[in-house]
């Protein structure tokens, strides 16, 4: 008689469908239980903010109520959206989906990563093969992707968004984008570009931040043109860390801006501001408070990694800072995990 080893089931925390609701117009996140405890806990911060008549309040906490029945559909629906377009959907260029290349990455990228691998490799050697941004908050930058496969890539993520396809919303507060799961595009490159490339660095550059436990992504587009989603306000990702590419097109404005952890009593009045540079990746730990500053002109599309670690998240929800309440969900979930039942294979004796 024998056991096998218990297979692990990725969950997201219950709180998911409670806390950090963002709420655009006041550019405030909530968390939402009932009308009374909002009112206790927000009303006079939403005044501030113009959220003044009993009318702006209704339609404030019909827009919640909505939010928390998607997050709560949320699952089965991107499951259902990511089978149809498995059936249904016909790229424009096909090659995107054949599995992650090594000669579709930068050389920068493909070098920083080998080093990271090698016997011997230490935090200083790996600094000198890529771009400080930031000392103090710990923000790196280096190529990721080659011209061509950035422009390919667009191409495709372009035919998708005009194809009668259904489409999910990237996270909580993009509205424009293209979760790459749903896509198709996680197994063939998402997945690889984490565990080949991606955990060997982020191990040196973070290992208090889970970087060498990395074990689930979610990954998806993020697109900011005229007449969409033009700015991000301020928050902190559902990750341990982050990678975040700009794959173009032609913009200006958009900087990115970063503030201290979001664990740290601050203020954003003198926030570091990053251009973003196409085809390059900025690599930042999740809890670093930032946000997108109004697009000028243009179009602006950006490949977002949420890199998680179970080791670190199964101990403390980053969104509501408790253990979390555990939740089976589909594919990743929220990135944290627990057994399932073992498995016991009984042998005939004789």
């Amino acid at each position: 008689m024998g056991t096998a080893a218990a297979p692990r089931r990725f969950c997201r925390c219950a709180c998911f469908c409670s806390e950090n609701l963002y709420v655009a117009r006041y550019g405030l996140h909530v968390r939402f239980r009932s009308e009374q405890q909002l009112r206790q806990d927000y009303e006079p911060i939403l005044r501030s903010r113009g959220c003044v008549s009993p009318k702006d309040f209704q339609q404030l906490l019909g827009e919640l109520e909505q939010e928390v029945g998607r997050r709560r559909r949320l699952g089965p629906e991107s499951a259902a959206r990511k089978a149809l377009i498995a059936s249904s959907y016909r790229p424009a260029r096909p090659e995107v989906y054949n599995l992650l290349q090594e000669a579709t990455l930068a050389p920068e990228f493909l070098a920083a990563a080998e080093y990271s691998a090698s016997s011997g490799a230490d935090l200083k050697g790996l600094l000198q093969r890529l771009e400080t941004v930031s000392e103090e908050k710990r923000i790196y930058r280096l190529p990721v992707f080659t011209a061509p496969f950035c422009q390919a890539l667009l191409e495709e993520l372009e035919h998708f968004e005009q194809s009668d396809m259904p489409k999910g919303r990237p996270n909580t507060m993009n509205n424009y984008g293209v979760l790459l799961h749903e896509l198709g595009l996680d197994e063939p490159l998402v997945t690889p570009l984490r565990e080949r490339f991606l955990q060997p660095l982020m191990a040196l550059l973070y290992p208090d931040c889970g970087g060498g436990w990395l074990d689930s992504h979610r990954a998806f587009v993020v697109k900011y043109a005229p007449g969409q989603d033009r700015e991000l306000g301020c928050h902190y990702d559902n990750a341990e860390l982050t990678l975040n590419v700009s794959l173009g097109k032609a913009f200006t404005g958009g900087a990115l801006y970063f503030g201290d952890l979001f664990q740290v009593p601050s203020t954003l009045a003198k926030p570091l501001e990053v251009e973003h540079v196409v085809g390059q990746g900025l690599l930042h730990r999740g809890g670093q408070l930032h946000g997108a500053r109004p697009l000028g002109t243009g179009e602006r599309w950006n490949l977002v990694v949420w890199l998680r670690a179970s080791a670190v998240r199964n101990r403390l929800c980053p969104m509501c800072c408790r253990k979390p309440d555990l939740v089976d969900d589909e594919g990743f979930g929220d990135g944290f995990t627990r057994e399932e039942p073992a498995t016991v294979d009984v042998c005939t004796l004789t």
